[in-house]
């Protein structure tokens, strides 16, 4: 009871320091260092008119310290010593400008915290373009973002009050593990009946980072703790409406290694580092009924959708160029799109989920697309 005390009264403190610390680096002149208004989406984040709502999925930015900061496992072709964060920059804006998303996913290692001298400000760089283009976005971390000069904590609270930002450092009323826990619905478009319901329901939650288990390093997993919440936060969203949802979180579980002998789409080229502890992540999702896919980073080198007791795990693939990656293998991004049923006067319930992936080549080139999910209706 103590400890809750002190954090909440703490908590006012370091927000005020993170506003603070965020109209400094927002504008560095020395009159600039007053707490800024956070510039919102327009909120709730709703479905388009056309029916449609569009997901881009951006794993492992890896930013560190922009021009300076050298790219990993690039062709010779692909810049060779010109190559830097830059061209990770300059690949985001291409998906941007090419797709036109209504909302980013940032799906954890967004900055590496050993190469980012100064974690507030790499982060501003990395999520700089969806400021720029006013794109509304969400955040949770990976298991290298605190290794720079913020925690977890930290980190996320920053990052809730970055522009157009839709993250959330955890839900209120709940007492859950980590930093990074929140949920997200994308309600109906205007003139519809569904305008004040959410037709699509987004999970965040934070894998961790790295844990010690009888003396062995392993990687993080997502607590019982977080289950409690989102298997609680599916059963209220579903009193109202049978709504689909997605799960996005960094780490994979660990029956993501038998994907390996299904019938996969994508490419499987590394082993699946997950946690030594399975925390029954997939029974909590197949319990709730209304997850149809989780889409994951920490794995570059795997761009794979595989089924799982009815639930797609779709990684993101490797985005940044100063991550590890392949030479002559581009770095890539994922898009979800999301359709509506078309009524004789309305939009009505969600009718059809896709994904592909896009290329950082000449072309910007469309890969792998594939159906995930139809309303059994249709």
């Amino acid at each position: 009871m103590a400890t809750s005390s002190l954090v909440s009264l703490l908590l006012p403190c370091l927000l005020s320091f993170l506003l603070l610390r965020l109209s400094t680096l927002l504008d560095p002149s020395p009159g600039a260092a007053v707490p800024r208004v956070k510039r919102n989406p327009p909120l709730p984040l709703r479905f388009r008119h056309d029916g449609a709502f569009k997901i881009l999925q951006v794993a492992d930015m890896h930013f560190g310290n922009g021009a300076a900061t050298r790219c990993r496992d690039v062709a010779p072709e692909a810049g060779g010593a010109r190559c830097s964060d830059l061209n990770t920059t300059q690949f985001l804006r291409r998906v941007i400008e090419a797709e036109r998303p209504d909302l980013i996913a940032f799906t954890g290692d967004n900055i590496f915290g050993g190469s980012a001298s100064d974690a507030a400000e790499s982060l501003l760089k990395a999520i700089g373009p969806a400021m720029e283009y006013k794109v509304p976005w969400a955040a949770i971390l990976g298991n290298h973002d605190q290794e720079s000069t913020m925690t977890r904590e930290e980190l996320m609270v920053f990052t809730s009050l970055m522009d157009y930002s839709v993250s959330q450092v955890n839900p209120p009323g709940f007492l859950v593990h980590g930093f990074g826990n929140y949920h997200v619905g994308i309600h109906g478009p205007f003139g519809s009946e569904s305008v004040n319901a959410s037709l699509l329901n987004l999970y965040f939650l934070d894998s961790g980072d790295r844990e010690v288990v009888n003396g062995v390093r392993t990687y993080g997993w997502i607590k019982e703790s977080q289950l409690a919440w989102l298997h609680a936060t599916s059963q209220e969203l579903q009193q109202n409406l049978h709504a689909p949802a997605f799960a996005f979180f960094h780490i994979p579980i660990p029956e993501v290694r038998g994907l390996w002998y299904t019938d996969f789409k994508g490419q499987y080229q590394e082993g699946v580092a997950c946690s030594t502890v399975n925390s029954g992540v997939l029974g909590t999702l197949t319990s709730m009924g209304d997850v149809k896919a989780v889409f994951l980073g920490h794995d570059h080198l795997n761009d794979f959708c595989g089924n799982l007791n009815g639930i797609w795990f779709c990684y993101g693939g490797g985005f940044g160029y100063h991550a590890y990656g392949r030479p002559h293998w581009p770095r890539r991004a994922r898009v979800i799109h999301t359709e509506l049923k078309k009524g004789q006067k309305q939009w009505m319930e969600v009718e059809s989920i896709h994904t592909w992936k896009l290329l950082d080549d000449e072309k910007l080139s469309k890969i792998d697309e594939q159906v995930l999910w139809r309303s059994s209706s249709i």
